[in-house]
């Protein structure tokens, strides 16, 4: 019998492909060559990034030959790769890359649904279950996804589905620490947050932890995707080591790349 919860996390990946491809679809050519706010990446880079990504995770459930290769191609590049293959699919039509994205977002839920569930598949850190790897697409579906927003000047209206970026942020605050070279907190932090509907609280953490943030589940997303600066969050952080988190969180693998800048309002409150 299928685990509910990770059919749930199938369906929601789903549906936030399905809503980034609603900004993109019927994009004229002209637009795909638009800025974001992810310095060098056009919009086209920005899908580009997540077909190839796609195309790893694919790879990853169904050929883990094939998945090897890709990695060890990664590591003749480790600070680029990423990079490259942004750039690479971003070189094609735009209807082309459109038509791409879609084929292989529809493999990997196929690939998804179809994969052991107690099974773990090998990935460019630690081998994953199908659940991980379709959080870990949503949370870069939804993070590119802003990226693609802002440079249409779109407003998204945020989702129950955020949930599943706020809790891969909350379980990624060590690694947040380490690749940083920083020494991890030695007490768990306490980490509330609000809805997006706002009825309701998402509770992690335990109760009693001294050191806690708390405010808007989207400001905590936008933050450990580093979408947004922490200036511009209404994050409250209460104890040093929390404070010292959210200068630092993120919430996926790899080197922490440029900050946002803050708000022009910010920068001229800070002269």
């Amino acid at each position: 019998m299928p685990d509910p919860s990770a059919v749930a996390v199938f369906a929601d990946l789903h549906a936030e492909g399905g809503e980034l491809d609603a900004l993109v679809g019927e994009l004229p050519k002209d637009v795909w060559a638009r800025p974001t706010p992810a310095a060098g990446w056009t919009i086209a880079h920005q899908i580009a990034h997540l077909h190839w990504t796609d195309r790893a995770s694919l790879l990853a459930l169904t050929d883990a030959e094939g998945f090897a290769v890709m990695a060890e191609e990664a590591t003749k590049s480790p600070d680029t790769f990423v990079d490259e293959g942004a750039d690479e699919g971003a070189l094609l039509d735009p209807a082309e890359l459109l038509a791409r994205w879609r084929e292989g977002r529809a493999a990997l839920d196929e690939a998804l649904a179809a994969a052991d569930p107690g099974a773990r598949f090998p990935w460019y850190g630690p081998p994953m279950k199908a659940a991980s790897m379709a959080s870990a697409r949503l949370m870069e579906t939804w993070a590119h996804g802003q990226d693609v927003a802002d440079a249409l000047g779109v407003r998204r209206t945020p989702t129950a589905r955020l949930r599943h970026v706020a809790r891969i942020g909350v379980r990624a605050r060590d690694y947040a620490y380490a690749v940083r070279g920083l020494p991890v907190p030695g007490e768990p932090f306490r980490v509330e947050l609000l809805a997006p509907d706002g009825a309701g609280t998402w509770l992690f953490g335990p109760e009693d932890a001294g050191q806690r943030i708390t405010g808007p589940a989207l400001d905590f997303c936008l933050l450990v995707t580093r979408r947004a600066h922490r200036a511009d969050l209404a994050l409250t952080a209460t104890g040093p080591d929390a404070d010292r988190w959210l200068d630092i969180a993120q919430a996926f693998a790899g080197p922490p790349g440029a900050d946002r800048a803050p708000s022009a309002a910010d920068a001229e409150g800070s002269r």
